[in-house]
């Protein structure tokens, strides 16, 4: 038993020994202690949000980090400058004081009394206002900035090394949760929160008996001002050269209220531009799926040729892309929801292959071969869903 409690506070003492603490105090530039600033840090290597907190009434701030990593330190409180340094752990605990300086740039300071970052249960929730600067166009831009979130190289969104598996913007499926088209069409200037929902599950009733640790799935909170009238953008351009003309029209508009939503995508160009690419388009077509990956055995059923030309400006010396996305709910009451989707996508191209074979002889004469070949797809898909639920 003696050597069992000693087993005991040895785990302990080893489990307390793997972190550092890092604290410190945020002040103004005369000295006063900084009350609610937040603090944040995001472990270098892997991504993740590592620790949060914010400081009290006289301005302490305090973190637990893991040892022998690299963490970003991200500083902020409303009206003044946020501040970023890199803190490296060893095995000592780390005492870092920060001065903030006060945003002299903004010829008006209005103060909002909301956080950055707030965590309830497993929903992380970022105030998308305390990440923009202005720059931003869509929100793809907002969530390159959030601590915790990238973009990979697919287009695809991450959080804390998770893929994103479904985006739904005021609780509405967006294009049946398809996270590249939200990411890269909703405007930025609608977006007021950012909800990261960890252990997603498919099914509500189901979270509490499945394994769903690796489920993650965005909510997007538009402004009020942003709901029950249109709202979005509209590209156009055209142009020429020597052998074709160029034209560009893509527009993108969406209209939220409790009741009804309605999203329209559209993009017409012969530049060689896609919306879609062909992973992108094969993700809509369906299959069976289990309600959570980690469980049972999934099958995709996703047909290979269906939306199988995609245009290649390297390979192609003609592209002509057409595509049209609509997408709709309608909730007549709290317990009925009715949501679909339509796309159309066509894409044609043209390919011209021109060989010349020179003989040095001038007797036999020069072998010239000239290809051309047209080809053109076309694919739709079309979804309708019907959802009760229980009060």
């Amino acid at each position: 038993m003696k050597k069992l409690l000693l087993l005991t506070i040895f785990m302990v003492s080893f489990i307390s020994s793997a972190q550092v603490t890092l604290t410190g105090v945020v002040k103004d530039s005369i000295g006063s202690p900084l009350e609610m600033a937040n603090i944040l840090a995001v472990n270098k290597a892997t991504k993740k949000m590592s620790s949060y907190g914010f400081t009290d009434a006289k301005g302490n701030y305090k973190l637990d980090l893991d040892k022998n990593q690299t963490f970003e330190i991200k500083i902020s409180y409303i009206g003044f400058k946020t501040v970023d340094f890199v803190v490296e752990t060893k095995s000592e605990d780390i005492v870092k004081n920060i001065t903030l300086k006060e945003d002299n740039s903004l010829d008006e300071i209005t103060i909002v009394s909301k956080m950055p970052v707030t965590i309830k249960g497993d929903t992380i929730v970022y105030n998308a206002d305390s990440f923009k600067n202005g720059s931003e166009r869509k929100l793809e831009d907002v969530l390159k900035k959030l601590p915790g979130v990238e973009i990979n190289d697919d287009g695809q969104i991450e959080v804390e090394g998770k893929v994103v598996e479904k985006i739904t913007v005021d609780g509405k499926e967006f294009f049946s949760g398809d996270t590249k088209l939200a990411s890269k069409n909703i405007p930025s200037n609608a977006v007021d929160k950012i909800q990261v929902l960890r252990n997603f599950s498919d099914v509500n009733q189901l979270s509490g008996v499945q394994n769903n640790q690796d489920r993650v799935a965005i909510n997007i909170k538009l402004k009020e001002g942003k709901k029950n009238f249109w709202f979005g953008d509209v590209y156009a351009g055209a142009g020429f050269t020597p052998s074709d003309d160029l034209y560009l029209f893509q527009p993108k508009l969406f209209y939220y209220n409790p009741k009804y939503t309605l999203n329209v995508i559209g993009d017409i160009n012969n530049l060689g531009e896609a919306v879609l690419n062909r992973r992108d388009l094969r993700g809509f077509s369906g299959g069976f799926r289990s309600q959570s990956p980690s469980n049972g055995t999934n099958i995709n059923l996703a047909s290979a040729g269906i939306g199988f030309l995609t245009p290649n400006a390297r390979n192609a010396n003609r592209i002509e892309t057409k595509l049209t996305a609509l997408n709709f709910s309608y909730s007549p009451n709290k317990k009925l929801d009715f949501s679909g989707y339509l796309i159309w996508s066509s894409n044609s191209n043209g390919q011209r292959n021109r060989n010349i074979i020179d003989y040095n002889d001038p007797s036999i004469p020069d072998d010239v071969t000239d290809n051309t070949t047209d080809q053109t797809s076309n694919s739709v898909y079309l979804t309708l869903k019907r959802s009760i639920r229980k009060i």
